[in-house]
């Protein structure tokens, strides 16, 4: 094996996390140091060295990769193209109906200063965006559709929280069982928002909160919970504790359609994560792989998944790939 590669890890949330364990499962990686916004004195890691992100330029010598683990809404729109212009990097934006204009953004600055990006890396969009193109490209003549969950939904508790009278909340999206059924045995279902998929809310009160009051504001909330079946069960903070810490989540891509004479064809694929970040995480590091590989061809500029070949990915030579997996 020849020099490892080393990644930096931009943030350090739960995806940051994820990220410092998913280097130690690759031994061609190495932690080349995780940079933080808080102060480094105040953040335990699994043993990765902690510097302050304001002085990450000092650093740029003994980083290869820059894997960049801040949220969509605020952090990766301004951080995503300022570090493309000093690092290779990947993110996981996920932001869907701004990818085009944030891609924009983040190949100018990488192409300007040879610099390369891959961006809006994850399982959706990632993997899930790869299914779907597979499923169209293949079965021309068809029907897509993706189911998400069971699992927590992050940017949806964070809206639960924010009502009057909540303390603390976690909320699940559950695909309709129906409607996966309708849709794998080969038809192409009409399927309304509220028919795919409903959401479960477990919500502690503050003392003296009115459950009725909150009840009724998450389930008529628009864009949330207005368009969907939504169920509020009222919980102790320990029972969340307990039972709603952890972070699962996962789906389907399916697409349906019709070969030659008028056969059914259905293509699926499928996620079950115990762990939404620590996934996500792997996810990243693989294409951190493909991100220093294109950086050393020169191929410089953003770059999504549909850009990039498997081969870059595996840590396995084309030989290898050739020998043990085609």
């Amino acid at each position: 094996m020849g020099q490892r590669i080393r990644i930096g890890i931009a943030g350090y949330g739960n995806l940051g996390r994820g990220v410092e364990a998913a280097i130690a499962q690759n031994p061609d990686t190495a932690v080349a140091g995780v940079f933080t916004r808080r102060d480094p004195a105040s953040v335990r890691t699994l043993g990765a060295q902690v510097h302050r992100l304001d002085a990450i330029d000092a650093c740029a010598d003994a980083i290869d990769v820059l894997v960049l683990c801040g949220g969509s809404k605020s952090d990766l729109p301004e951080q995503g193209p300022a570090l493309a212009a000093r690092f290779n990097t990947v993110d996981s934006f996920d932001t869907h109906a701004r990818i085009p204009e944030y891609f924009d953004a983040v190949d100018r600055a990488a192409r300007a200063n040879d610099r390369t990006a891959v961006i809006a890396v994850g399982w959706d969009p990632g993997l899930f965006s790869l299914a779907r193109t597979y499923g169209e490209s293949v079965l021309a003549d068809g029907a897509t559709y993706t189911f998400w969950g069971r699992g927590v939904s992050q940017g949806h508790s964070d809206a639960i929280r924010r009502v009057p009278g909540v303390r603390a909340g976690v909320q699940y999206t559950v695909p309709v069982p129906q409607a996966i059924e309708r849709v794998r045995s080969g038809g192409r279902p009409a399927l309304s928002t509220r028919e795919k998929h409903t959401r479960e809310c477990y919500v502690v009160l503050e003392e003296g909160a009115d459950a009725a009051a909150v009840e009724r504001a998450i389930v008529t909330m628009p864009d949330y919970f207005a368009d969907y079946d939504t169920t509020v069960r009222f919980v102790d903070a320990e029972t969340l504790r307990r039972e709603h810490s952890a972070m699962p989540h996962g789906g389907f891509v399916l697409r349906t359609g019709k070969t030659g004479h008028d056969t059914t064809q259905v293509l699926e694929f499928a996620l079950r994560l115990q762990s939404n970040p620590e996934f996500t995480a792997s996810v990243l590091v693989a294409y951190a792989r493909a991100a220093f590989r294109l950086a050393q061809r020169r191929d410089f500029g953003a770059h999504t998944v549909f850009d990039i070949a498997p081969a870059l990915l595996s840590p396995k030579s084309p030989a290898e790939l050739r020998a043990q997996l085609l």
